[in-house]
């Protein structure tokens, strides 16, 4: 099987494996893992925050940063295609008790006006808008990175306007790999941002959340409320500590893969999409042309080996990753004509 319905599925690598076997570890939930510790120094040192708290998942991160930002009632500013709402289980409005202003960007990608206009205003008849969240890269828009500049102006209208900005970040060193420009100054003017292990760095499992010592502190609370706190958790981080040291820089190849894919998807009728728009590793299109629905092209590929995502807006994702190679590529789509034929 030609696996390309997420970046999720990666397997951990023999060498991953060796460094998981032979991790030093302690409990973590006191402060003593060893490997632990290392993987959230790293992460400061990666992104230019003053701390940082290993977790076993991006939306539990997300979900912690959401809490410790805000209040029951108050608001968050986010795109209305962000993970928060559509994956996370609703649980913003779950364990928060958060209201969500949903703006609609391009690709996921909103602006400082977009953020001026939905802020609330100060009436006892208005929830509090507290926080701005942000994507990068984004899923739904077919895996866009923000751009730099965009970015600022949005976190300088938060600010300005007493608001703090979280940037869920799970697919971050996609976005420091396209764009070039480094994960300390992608984040450097956000409050709290998370960062996952499991995806394009092929860790089994694992993410962290960072930002100022004292985020952090109210971080480590909500951990233990969330059922968060770990024990010799350096089996694990060292999983993650060795993608973050290793599998960052092989990215490219999964995005000159997803643009292979991309062109080739492009060159068969019935096929909807714009290779143009691939920035990294995920690629979105559709199947209206070819007379079949989304569920039904990804059944029917399934069956000639090749699988991917369906969506019931009529899109169909392809994620490519660690595990997929340029041949594997070159296969999908050969898969892909014989199902349209």
């Amino acid at each position: 099987m030609i696996d390309l319905v997420s970046d999720t599925i990666t397997k951990p690598t023999l060498e991953m494996r060796k460094a998981i076997a032979e991790a030093e570890v302690g409990d973590s939930q006191r402060g003593e893992d060893p490997t632990v510790n290392l993987l959230q120094n790293a992460v400061c040192d990666l992104l230019g925050k003053e701390a940082a708290l290993f977790l076993p998942s991006a939306t539990m991160a997300n979900q912690i940063a959401y809490k410790v930002h805000t209040r029951p009632g108050d608001e968050i500013i986010m795109d209305r295609f962000s993970h928060p709402i559509h994956f996370e289980g609703g649980s913003p409005a779950f364990l928060s008790g958060v209201m969500i202003w949903q703006v609609s960007g391009e690709r996921g990608v909103f602006t400082e006006d977009d953020v001026l206009a939905a802020i609330r205003p100060d009436d006892p008849h208005s929830p509090r808008t507290r926080l701005v969240s942000v994507e990068n890269t984004h899923n739904l828009g077919g895996g866009k990175v923000w751009p730099l500049g965009k970015l600022m102006d949005v976190c300088t209208a938060a600010h300005d306007n007493g608001l703090d900005v979280h940037m869920d970040g799970s697919r971050l060193m996609n976005a420091v790999v396209a764009s070039g420009v480094s994960a300390r100054e992608i984040t450097a003017e956000v409050d709290s941002v998370t960062i996952c292990f499991s995806k394009g760095l092929g860790a089994p499992v694992g993410a962290a959340l960072a930002g100022s010592k004292a985020f952090i502190k109210e971080a480590r609370r909500c951990q233990q409320v969330f059922g968060g706190a770990m024990r010799q958790a350096g089996i694990i981080a060292a999983g993650a500590l060795y993608g973050l040291r290793h599998h960052v820089e092989r990215l490219a190849e999964d995005h000159a893969n997803a643009k292979l894919l991309a062109e080739g998807l492009a060159g068969e009728n019935g096929i909807g999409v714009d290779p143009s728009d691939v920035e990294t590793n995920i690629v979105y299109f559709r199947v209206d042309g070819a007379g079949m629905s989304a569920i039904e092209f990804a059944e029917r590929l399934k069956e000639r080996g090749v699988r991917m995502g369906a969506y019931k807006d009529g899109r169909v994702r392809a994620v490519t990753h660690f595990d997929i190679k340029r041949a594997d590529v070159i296969r999908a789509v050969e898969a892909v004509h014989k199902t349209l034929s």
